[in-house]
């Protein structure tokens, strides 16, 4: 069974359970709906300005919270199906510094077994691992059977931050650019799921997520010297996308773009995308039944104050 998620799947995954969209349509009246028809796009040098288009209100809290708590449910039935089946999934968030990646993934695993779904987001290679073969390090994060892998960065890296800093050759960028799609091609057709996101802000927008970041110490761990030089070379990691995708955004592993200005919606559209992109059926099991507490008959238990409890503070 050979499952190719390219742009045909996920139109035949959509026709398969068109309730998740009717009920995204539901839950907001007007023009403030979680998913709307958009005028085409046009990205300049890193924003998007979607035609006459007017900005849409922001989500209610309440309205949010509810669709979110639903959507994470069906989370919970999409990975009872890839455990019960044997799937393997592996789904990439690429974007820009302060997008929104890492908080969308936040919320897709909040509810799942970390044992079947788990987050990869790899540091900076060690010294033996910059002599390995490239993907190398990737490859050996990849899921077994019942697993779904989420790559918070991933193997494009290398048509990112390494192209745009210098951290990588000539030669080496091009011929990542000449096996990127021959490896995912590989994957697909060893049977693995590929789901790939890049996650869209404007200028504007990332920098307020970077002032806020600035402004508040709960966040600032989240703010690098690499994104502060992602600012800086703003146009020059846009055409570095643009290239990227010019190869890689292929028919048997497209891309699909998360428009990230507004948190809320994206998180919901991108969790949305993955349970329709991904055809599952509901296994919930039947209603489970608590059997009686074993009867404590003969066993006399040490006394309390001979263990050490965490101080009471609260």
């Amino acid at each position: 069974m050979v499952v190719a998620v390219g742009k045909g799947t996920y139109a035949r995954a959509c026709k398969r359970d068109s309730s998740l969209d009717a009920r995204a349509h539901q839950i907001t009246s007007g023009e403030d709906k979680v998913v709307t028809k958009k005028p085409k796009a046009v990205e300049t040098n890193g924003s998007r300005r979607a035609g006459s288009e007017s900005p849409k209100k922001k989500l209610d809290k309440g309205t949010y919270q509810t669709e979110l708590e639903r959507l994470q449910l069906e989370l919970v039935k999409l990975q009872e199906w890839i455990r019960a089946q044997g799937l393997r999934v592996v789904v990439i968030f690429e974007g820009r510094d302060a997008a929104g990646k890492g908080g969308v993934i936040k919320r897709i695993t909040e509810s799942l077994n970390p044992r079947v779904c788990r987050v990869v987001a790899l540091g900076t290679p060690t010294e033996r691992e910059k002599t390995q073969w490239y993907f190398q390090r990737y490859v050996a994060q990849l899921p077994a059977a019942g697993e779904m892998v989420l790559f918070d960065r991933s193997w494009y890296n290398r048509a990112g931050v390494e192209r745009v800093m210098g951290f990588c050759t000539e030669d080496e960028y091009q011929e990542f650019m000449r096996s990127c799609p021959e490896l995912e091609r590989m994957l697909i057709r060893s049977d693995v799921i590929l789901v790939k996101y890049w996650f869209s802000v404007s200028p504007d927008e990332q920098e307020r997520r970077f002032q806020d970041r600035i402004e508040d110490p709960a966040k600032r761990w989240k703010l690098s010297s690499m994104d502060l030089h992602s600012r800086a070379k703003w146009v020059e990691y846009s055409r570095a996308k643009d290239l990227m995708f010019s190869y890689t955004d292929t028919k048997q592993a497209p891309w699909f773009v998360v428009d990230a200005d507004d948190k809320k919606r994206a998180r919901l559209n991108c969790i949305h995308h993955l349970l329709n992109v991904i055809p599952y059926e509901d296994l919930t099991p039947e209603p489970i039944k608590l059997p009686p507490r074993q009867a404590d008959t003969t066993y006399v238990r040490p006394p309390v104050d001979e263990q050490t409890f965490v101080p009471e503070v609260y």
